[in-house]
């Protein structure tokens, strides 16, 4: 992962084929604004002192505050969230809600902790980033192994230390405590809209369209679900320990309860209160993203798609609901092949535009309905997918990199707007 952040930032230069930007933009777009790290001592359950190392990166903050999920997670590193706080800085402007991008991490393996440990870690990791972040400065969200709970812990710690409530310094937050309707299922919602307009565009009929998704967690899931009730076949799923395919497809909320029971996948069919295991092929993580499926949603962790395996992808679409799923060396490969790559930065901006709209909520003190959630998402990313598509088509380039066009525009619009070299020397 040691070139994560490098190898992230030739995603521009693609877009920079077809878009005019100034020298001055491009000199601080190439580096994060500002970063910190920092060692959090936590009294064990045990009576032992642990430090585990965390980090926050504030991108860029030309269109507004940074905005940026925290993860958990063994492996992070000040690589890996400086290459996320990138993505949403460009994800924020794809959509055009008025955010910078950030994003930060804890270095851990939150499995292994008491729920008392981890709320001591959480709390702890707020104190330590406390002049970091702030409503108008950034705003932090949930991510990989975080949740609504600790999103509480994290918001109430702030509060505490600025003795002030604060509800929209942090998203992602139990409805009691001033979260939004709909933020649980929102970066679902959001690949679920763009699908849907891809769909469209490629005038494929939902009930003679296969899917399979990688990652069966909270977006994968919930993609699931909602694509099987529009009529999708969903013939494979996995998470981290394996998965399972059937060609006449699952029913994602029956396969959630007996995941939720056995803590693994398994296939099921419901009716009623009766509940069959059916024929099922067990497979593999890889052995998924090679299947023979109209569309691929990688919903796990990035990297899954590589120059290893890209010549094997046989789905149609790929629409990226993880986080850089798929690596620049695949990217070339699958374009070659024809694939249509529906881009993390477009497909999963769901979950940040509902936390723009907690953020919202939280300033002005009122709350809308889980409707009016939807009804306002929708119309973000079906004119998002449009704004994309178009610039698809104009410069007859890839998704990815219209996506990159579109944000570039925006990103260094903001930029420019402060004065550029070419307007002092003039």
């Amino acid at each position: 992962m040691g070139n994560l952040f490098e190898n992230a930032k030739t995603r521009i230069d693609s877009a920079l084929k077809y878009v005019r930007i100034s020298e001055d933009a491009k000199k601080i777009l190439s580096e994060p604004k500002e970063i910190i790290e920092v060692s959090i001592p936590i009294r064990m359950d045990s009576g032992k002192l642990e430090v585990f190392n965390g980090y926050r990166v504030h991108y860029n903050d030309a269109r507004g505050p940074t905005k940026g999920g925290i993860r958990y997670h063994p492996e992070v590193d000040m690589d890996e969230v400086k290459t996320l706080a990138f993505l949403m800085a460009f994800k924020c402007a794809v959509v055009n809600i008025p955010f910078g991008g950030a994003k930060g991490g804890i270095k851990v393996d939150s499995k292994r902790l008491s729920k008392a440990e981890l709320e001591r870690l959480s709390r702890g990791y707020i104190e330590a980033i406390y002049n970091f972040i702030g409503p108008d400065l950034d705003i932090p969200a949930p991510d990989v192994y975080t949740n609504e709970i600790i999103m509480g812990w994290m918001a109430d710690e702030y509060n505490k230390i600025r003795r002030k409530l604060t509800p929209a310094v942090i998203t992602g937050k139990p409805i009691s405590m001033g979260g939004s309707q709909g933020r649980d299922d929102a970066t679902a919602m959001g690949a679920y809209f763009v699908i849907t307009e891809t769909a469209r565009v490629m005038n494929l009929s939902p009930k003679k369209t296969t899917v399979a998704v990688q990652g069966f967690g909270n977006a994968g899931y919930n993609i699931a679900r909602m694509l099987k009730n529009e009529g999708y076949k969903i013939v494979g799923l996995s998470d981290s320990k394996g998965g399972i395919y059937n060609k006449n497809g699952f029913d994602p909320d029956s396969i959630q309860r007996v995941k939720l029971q056995k803590g693994m996948l398994e296939g099921v069919y419901c009716k009623g209160s009766v509940c069959d295991v059916i024929e099922h092929d067990k497979i593999t993580n890889e052995e998924l993203l090679e299947l023979d499926v109209d569309i691929l949603i990688p919903a796990a962790l990035e990297n899954q798609i590589t120059e290893k395996n890209a010549e094997n992808i046989k789905a149609k679409i790929i629409v990226e609901v993880a986080n850089g799923p798929t690596t620049i060396e695949a990217d070339t490969i699958l374009n070659k092949k024809n694939k249509i790559v529906v881009p993390d930065i477009l497909a999963n901006a769901g979950g940040v535009t509902v936390s723009y709209f907690e953020w919202v909520q939280n300033k002005a003190g009122f709350y809308w309905t889980r409707e009016d959630v939807y009804k306002r998402l929708r119309e973000i990313m079906v004119r998002s997918f449009k704004d994309v598509n178009d610039r698809k088509d104009k410069y007859k380039t890839d998704m990815r990199t219209a996506s990159y066009i579109l944000a570039l525009e925006r990103i260094s619009s903001a930029i420019e707007a402060k004065g550029t070299e070419e307007y002092f020397r003039s």
